[in-house]
């Protein structure tokens, strides 16, 4: 068992992206105390701090709740995340520092060897880190707190790319990974135009996935409406 502020705040987060608490999934405050040994107001200040951060949604005498997604959620996300990313890897091309390519190379490593594993709960936190990371190369106020918010929702909506079940979606994750060391190149070679055009590439590969997302194929009618045999 993990116990304390600290391991609050992260597991919350872990449990948000991974979609182990399913949009606007309501939280127990008092549960939650016990379960990390807390008081209840350090609990609180968690609450507060992950939804500063996109994570939760407080609301007065309704408790708090994980950050809904709704219609206006998908369509605002669609409209703006190609445009956010673009800016992003244009500016980490410009101000990145070496410990900060570093740290993007390690989370790469990880993001290679959780796709040999299959280890969709890795995938979805090392490819989020590293999103987060080319966010911090940026070093921008007014864009990196809209990236985070984007981040929640690009876990959330695409975490089935995480899960492939057939070889094509296998080797559009293999792809995900052969851009993200596209981009680590890019940066090296301080290649701004190649880093947008990779970033198009890579949304352009999770669009289409999330869209299976949000529009499943049906089961046919035989197997929604057959009856078991006697």
């Amino acid at each position: 068992m993990r116990f304390g502020k600290a391991a609050l705040y992260e597991d919350l987060k872990r449990l948000i992206l991974t979609m182990e608490l399913d949009p606007d999934t309501a939280l127990d405050e008092v549960s939650l105390s016990n379960q990390y040994a807390l008081s209840r107001t350090p609990v609180r200040e968690v609450f507060q701090r992950l939804a500063g951060e996109g994570y939760l949604e407080i609301i007065e005498k309704k408790g708090v709740r994980v950050i809904p997604m709704n219609h206006a959620t998908l369509r605002n996300f669609f409209l703006v995340a190609p445009m956010i990313y673009a800016a992003i890897g244009r500016l980490a091309v410009q101000s990145f520092k070496p410990k900060q390519l570093d740290a993007l190379k390690d989370t790469q490593k990880r993001f290679r060897k959780a796709c040999l594993a299959h280890d969709e709960q890795t995938l979805v936190l090392e490819n989020n880190r590293f999103h987060e990371i080319m966010g911090e190369m940026a070093n921008n106020a007014y864009l990196q707190p809209s990236l985070g918010r984007l981040l929640i929702d690009h876990c959330r909506i695409g975490h089935t790319f995480f899960r492939p079940q057939n070889e094509d979606m296998e080797r559009r994750l293999q792809l995900a990974a052969d851009h993200h060391d596209a981009m680590i190149a890019a940066l090296e070679n301080r290649d701004e135009n190649s880093m947008v055009t990779l970033i198009n590439e890579h949304w352009d590969l999770s669009r289409q996935n999330m869209e299976l997302f949000i529009t499943p194929q049906g089961l046919p009618a035989d197997t929604v409406f057959s009856q078991p045999e006697a």
